[in-house]
């Protein structure tokens, strides 16, 4: 019999299964207290509810808990970098970002990804399955027990596309934002996108205040397409009118993330036609420097182009900024630590 993943329900379906194992119903507030605030890692440590619970918790439920197999810590700026192991030996990886404002974590949505995007290492093995709510959870819960301070951001931007584990993605989103867990209002939740335009649209309707990123990278479709396997099911088009449907239901204002490659999509013609594009809509564009990864042709645009492409959207009034590079000197880019890891242990069989 497969056993149940209590660390993904909600306060009211624990309640409810609490009551369907014979027992009373608020022991179901005791058992999330200890799962979500207290984040224990085994049923023993739940002392104060009697050991037949325990016992029966442990028979018929799982506690799902992620076992860190590597630590990187940037020697520039202190980003931490996690390699976590799920219980079916799969690895993942999340990322720590120290900012004045607080403590930001960027997890991962799923193992591997299927999306094949060409600047992103996450995708170059393919989707292996989906994460569940706990197992998102956990890698901010170990990461705040790794440094004893509390988190206050959450970006959905490591590996993985999260709207294509959309059920998973919203559950994971509504026991964050419990305020008997971590209590991290949805405003300082972020997730990001390559463009799966009818989950944007479903996501849209939850009227939920997350921050939606998309993975644009390219101002149209021909040079999109060369870059995103994904745009040659949704244009540029048909990802912008969604992104006007997200802002009229939520009104939050829309990221953009674009990674510049040098000579790809990084010309002051690319620039203007970016403009154009999101002319009309309440936007940041976020212009990222790529981490280039060796099975990849990609190169970093150069600097002052770089420079170039954010002044000249600027001057088209559009709200630009260049993102900080953070743990470049730890493999900082989206899946390197877990090709790595699992490079290292093909290679020692």
């Amino acid at each position: 019999m497969e056993k149940t993943d209590i660390k993904s329900m909600t306060l009211e379906e624990l309640e409810e299964y609490v009551v369907q194992t014979g027992d009373k119903k608020f022991r179901a507030a005791q058992i999330f207290g200890w799962l979500h605030e207290k984040n224990v890692k085994s049923f023993d440590e739940m002392t104060n509810i009697s050991k037949e619970l325990r016992e029966k918790l442990s028979e018929n439920s799982v506690l799902t808990v992620l076992e860190p197999v590597n630590i990187l810590t940037s020697a520039i700026d202190g980003t931490k970098k996690y390699l976590f192991k799920l219980s079916d030996g799969n690895v993942i990886e999340s990322v720590l970002m120290r900012y004045r404002h607080g403590n930001s974590v960027c997890i991962s949505s799923q193992v591997g990804c299927r999306m094949g995007c060409r600047f992103c290492a996450s995708t170059l093995g393919g989707l292996v399955r989906n994460l569940t709510a706990a197992e998102m959870l956990e890698q901010i819960y170990r990461i705040k027990e790794d440094i004893g301070e509390r988190i206050s951001n959450v970006v959905i931007m490591g590996s993985g596309e999260p709207m294509d584990n959309y059920d998973n993605v919203l559950k994971f989103a509504e026991l964050l934002n419990s305020p008997k867990g971590l209590n991290i209002s949805s405003r300082n939740l972020t997730i990001s996108t390559c463009g799966i335009v009818p989950r944007v649209r479903e996501l849209a309707d939850e009227k939920l205040q997350i921050t939606l990123a998309i993975s644009l990278h390219a101002p149209y479709d021909e040079l999109r397409r060369t870059m995103m396997p994904v745009a040659n099911k949704y244009s540029v088009n048909d990802i912008i009118d969604a992104c006007k449907y997200y802002y009229d239901r939520t009104g939050r204002r829309i990221t953009f993330e674009y990674s510049l490659v040098k000579d790809v999509n990084d010309t002051l013609e690319c620039a203007d036609m970016l403009s154009k594009l999101v002319d009309g809509l309440n936007c940041h564009i976020n212009l990222i420097p790529v981490n280039p990864i060796k099975e990849r042709d990609y190169t970093q645009s150069r600097t002052e182009q770089i420079e170039k492409f954010k002044k000249r959207l600027e001057k088209n009034g559009k709200n630009v900024t260049i993102r900080r590079e953070m743990g470049r000197d730890i493999n900082g880019a989206c899946g390197q630590l877990r090709k790595d890891y699992i490079d290292s242990n093909t290679a020692d069989s």
